[in-house]
């Protein structure tokens, strides 16, 4: 019987702080990347490349403890694929991007799918990481179980820094089943209605695992027991999609729906659900039940931010030369906090500078 290869697994931990210990010593900034499937996200990066792809393998994963533990180059989907056999998930369903997004690239970019309102975020999982610091030194934060906070608020802030505060080579992950029972409905409403009614189920208790409305139509994902589901669906109604069929929810993921094909600029507006939605000109998609929306526009940078502003919110500009800040603006006081804690854990200031904003 033919037997499937395992997997590579490489310890390059070595070789990676090597390269941070020269960057230090030269004074040479270090563009930090894995497969690039995030590239458009943020400010470009000039600096010497430090490619985490050559540290890559899951280290440890029990599924009995619901903890796997992967290096920064680990393909998403090589990791996917293990916890699937074992029928888990992660289930914040960051972004796979075809199948080339990386473990490392996953936590640096903090990304969530269409579950995250229900399930939690990339950083509400995570339990440890590694990292090399601006020191050069190879530490260790968090560790394998939510009871041990030593640490743990460092490998949370860690999240979503896009590379600007250290080198993360591994990061140790919370999972979990995957449910026994699932149900996919489609509903025609306007967009108004469909935010009315997904707050009106929330609220209801219902297993909702995803809600997102486009081009007039609102698609539900439901997830639990086999009773809840039926319950859900029978309160709900609509019309029943193929349940064994995910490709919708895996496609507006990965951001390739038809709606991402518009060439206008793409911006992610997080906002609170109650928001208005007819504030901006331009195409929407509305995901997470209303708190967030994808809109392609060409309105000006300045009035898509301060819009996400003024609603208690961001937004974020996913097409590269939109504008020069595609990130949102910060309060004085809180970039005086990010300016202190990039200092603090990147003295030299070598870590992916600028990707965030042009003076961090």
């Amino acid at each position: 019987m033919r037997r499937e290869r395992e997997p590579e697994s490489i310890d390059d931990s070595a070789a990676l702080v090597a390269q941070v210990d020269a960057a230090i010593h030269d004074r040479q900034p270090l563009h930090i990347r894995g497969a690039g499937t995030k590239a458009f996200v943020g400010r470009p990066v000039e600096g010497r490349t430090l490619d985490v792809r050559t540290h890559r393998g899951v280290v440890s994963y029990d599924p009995t403890e619901l903890v796997i533990t992967a290096r920064a180059g680990t393909p998403l989907a090589e990791l996917d694929a293990m916890l699937d056999a074992a029928g888990q998930m992660l289930p914040c369903e960051p972004p796979s991007f075809g199948g080339a997004a990386t473990v490392g690239g996953m936590f640096a970019a903090a990304l969530s799918g269409p579950r995250r309102p229900w399930a939690g975020a990339v950083r509400d999982f995570v339990l440890g990481c590694r990292v090399i610091t601006g020191h050069a030194k190879h530490l260790r934060f968090g560790g394998e179980v939510m009871k041990n906070v030593a640490g743990y608020d460092v490998s949370r802030l860690l999240a979503g820094s896009f590379g600007c505060l250290g080198v993360v080579t591994e990061v140790s992950l919370k999972v979990l089943p995957k449910p026994r029972a699932t149900g996919d409905l489609a509903l025609t409403l306007t967009a108004s209605e469909a935010v009315r009614r997904v707050a009106a189920w929330r609220r209801a208790g219902l297993p909702l695992a995803g809600a997102c409305h486009a081009d007039g139509v609102l698609r539900v994902r439901l997830e639990g027991g086999d009773g809840s589901v039926t319950a859900a669906r029978d309160t709900i109604g609509g019309d029943r999609m193929d349940d064994r069929d995910d490709a919708f929810w895996a496609r507006l993921r990965d951001l390739s729906l038809p709606f991402f094909d518009d060439p206008r600029p793409l911006w992610r507006v997080s906002v609170p659900a109650a928001a208005p939605l007819d504030a901006l000109a331009g195409a929407q998609l509305v995901d997470w039940g209303g708190a967030q929306r994808w809109l392609k526009t060409d309105a000006a940078p300045a009035d898509v931010q301060r819009f996400a502003a003024q609603c208690g919110g961001h937004a974020t500009c996913y097409t590269p030369g939109t504008t020069q800040e595609p990130f949102q603006p910060l309060p004085p006081a809180l970039l005086r906090v990010h300016r202190q804690l990039k200092v603090q854990l990147d003295p030299h200031a070598i870590f992916n500078p600028g990707r965030l904003y042009a003076d961090f």
